[in-house]
């Protein structure tokens, strides 16, 4: 078999999403998150998780040119023989798992931190980091937004990495929309928008928004295909899978620190003298804690 097909096939559904039908729209959308799944499961089990009904899964496979379902899901599970994620147990987590049943959930937690961060990071395309960075910097304006849990990471990125990207700026300010403070926007500046499934809807708006002034877009999401209304100009993949009830931010924490490890050194010595005026600055102004010594 072609190893490439799986590969083409992700590209062609892609392509074809946004003149999908609504029903595969969201089977196309459920192939390009979850690859792997869809490579191991039966199509009845797909179509529950889809959300969509077994036929509409044919349907899918006919409009791609395949002559059924199974020779839709051949290529994807030929990929899963050199696709599995390689995570080394280490000692300490066999012996967490003999700790009972607290232990045995730590445990599991651990693994799928550990190997959710590996195939994040494994999917960054080469150069794509590099590539959002050279965008960032060439940007007279960067705007960064996120809502509900992904704000965390976008407050962190932003505080961090402005010591980098003077020009990064976190919204929405002052409790508003963040379209209010894309309003003076020009095409020159770079939007960046973190979210994840279930992706909120201020931030999806935000990037509509961006992209009718023809902003560029980057996207930090657990999809490439986010909303078939707009396409970002770059979207940094970060897988998502957790043992627990909510998404596991792991991976997407990586990606943020390769992003800003890459910020700092592009920004030269521009950066490093901000970075240094930054620690001086909260040095004097006594913005650490720091115990009496003793006599």
């Amino acid at each position: 078999m072609d190893p490439t097909l799986k590969n083409r096939v992700i590209a062609a559904l892609k392509a074809e999403i946004p003149t999908l039908p609504r029903g595969l729209r969201v089977g196309a959308k459920y192939v390009i998150d979850h690859p792997s799944d869809f490579g191991l499961d039966p199509i009845r089990e797909t179509a529950r998780k889809a959300g969509v009904s077994p036929y509409t899964l044919v349907r899918l496979a006919e409009r791609l040119g395949f002559e059924g379902y199974d020779d839709l899901r051949a290529p994807f599970r030929q990929a899963l023989v050199s696709a599995a994620v390689v995570v080394e147990k280490p000692a300490w987590v066999e012996r967490l798992r003999e700790e009972g049943e607290p232990g045995r959930i730590q445990a599991e937690a651990a693994l799928n931190e550990m190997a959710i961060v590996q195939r994040t990071l494994e999917g960054v395309k080469a150069g794509q980091i590099d590539r959002v960075v050279s965008m960032l910097i060439a940007a007279p304006n960067v705007y960064l937004t996120a809502a509900r849990a992904s704000y965390a990471l976008a407050y962190y990125l932003h505080y961090v990495g402005r010591m980098a990207l003077p020009s990064l700026q976190l919204i929405p300010r002052h409790m508003n929309s963040p379209i209010d403070d894309l309003d003076t926007a020009d095409v020159d500046d770079v939007l960046i928008a973190i979210t994840f499934t279930p992706y909120s809807r201020e931030t999806i708006e935000a990037c509509r928004f961006a992209s009718r002034k023809g902003m560029k877009l980057v996207m930090i999401s657990d999809s490439e295909i986010v909303s078939p209304e707009f396409a970002a100009d770059e979207t940094l993949v970060a897988s998502m899978l957790s043992t627990h009830h909510f998404g596991c931010y792991a991976g997407a924490m990586a990606l943020i620190e390769t992003l800003i490890a890459q910020l700092v050194a592009q920004g030269g010595e521009a950066s490093r003298l901000r970075i240094a005026s930054y620690e001086k600055l909260r040095r004097e102004s006594q913005a650490y804690w720091a115990g009496q010594k003793k006599r």
